[in-house]
């Protein structure tokens, strides 16, 4: 008759390879931290299990033989044994020089232009077969996608904090105006007048927008500035601005990676700075190999 798998348990298990290691029913229940009576129960349980005695008294009078039947268990014990304690411990370490994980981030193109550059040779130097993906996040959505997993971070504003989602401060940013080396207006500081004169690149995430909160910081102060070019990938920005005399504002993090081919410099207009956050779910939070990527990002916000 087969036994329904409930019928054994890890304590069991334990039990069995305790007396095998011991062949003494006092030092088995010694090497468990249990008693001797407690012990004399499971065995009584696991003879019914496998219908065997398993183990009976010694020749000699001093402890126990165990059985055939219990001596052709044996190896595959040891072996369930050893998955169990791999099982378990597999929920707790996280090696990155040895994952293949692939981790997903979504993030809109501005953190993510941000965040990139300094993350991803980190992670290669740490743990060189793990794989990012940067996916653009659908904001109805991104919760969910968190809980199930189909994504492991999420960076966004205060305003994206949802119940279940822990939210950490990534960086405070502010922003710099940008233009190509060169630039036939020279390199002293922007005036309002000029700002206002100049052609503009406007990163417009949603597609084909010629005006954003620059526009309404300007109008603000009764004025208005001339955007020719919009675009929707902050990766366009170095390349349209080198090879034309648009200028660009932009968040500071972004811009400082490109000084070698543009010029930065204070805006001649009070902008609003703004807080971008780190998230994750709660059903992640003590997972190691989400701690470690975690730390990642924290460490890679700190290159400036």
């Amino acid at each position: 008759m087969t036994r329904p798998i409930g019928d054994l348990d890890i304590n069991l298990l334990l039990a069995l390879d305790a007396l095998l290691q011991e062949q003494n029913v006092t030092h088995a229940a010694a090497r468990l931290n249990i008693t001797q009576s407690a012990l004399s129960g499971r065995l009584t349980r696991l003879r019914r299990i496998f219908n065997d005695p398993l183990f009976v008294p010694s020749s000699s009078g001093r402890g126990m033989t165990p059985t055939s039947h219990m001596l052709a268990l044996k190896p595959e014990l040891q072996r369930l044994l050893q998955q169990l304690t791999q099982f378990v411990q597999s929920a707790h370490v996280f090696d990155p020089a040895t994952s293949e994980r692939t981790f997903r981030i979504a993030a809109m193109d501005n953190p993510a232009a941000i965040l990139a550059p300094a993350l991803l040779p980190l992670i290669q130097s740490q743990a060189p077969a793990v794989r990012i993906a940067f996916v653009l996040p659908d904001k109805s959505q991104v919760h969910e996608q968190l809980e199930r997993g189909e994504v492991d971070l999420f960076i966004g504003t205060a305003q994206d904090a949802t119940p279940n989602l822990i939210g950490r401060l990534l960086f405070d940013e502010e922003f710099l105006t940008a233009q190509r080396i060169g630039h036939p207006r020279g390199t002293g500081p922007l005036s309002l007048d000029t700002f206002c004169e100049l052609d503009h690149l406007l990163i417009s995430t949603s597609g084909g927008m010629f005006n954003g909160m620059i526009d309404e910081a300007l109008a603000d102060l009764g004025r208005q500035r001339r955007v020719t070019v919009s675009v929707q990938s902050y990766a366009l920005a170095p390349l349209i601005l080198n090879s034309t005399d648009c200028i660009c504002t932009l968040p500071r993090r972004f811009l400082q990676r490109f000084t070698s081919s543009l010029e930065l410099f204070t805006p001649p207009l009070a902008l609003n700075t703004f807080s971008m956050k780190l998230f994750w779910h709660s059903t992640v939070n003590a997972d190691p190999a989400h701690r470690w990527l975690r730390s990642m990002v924290f460490d890679a916000v700190q290159t400036k």
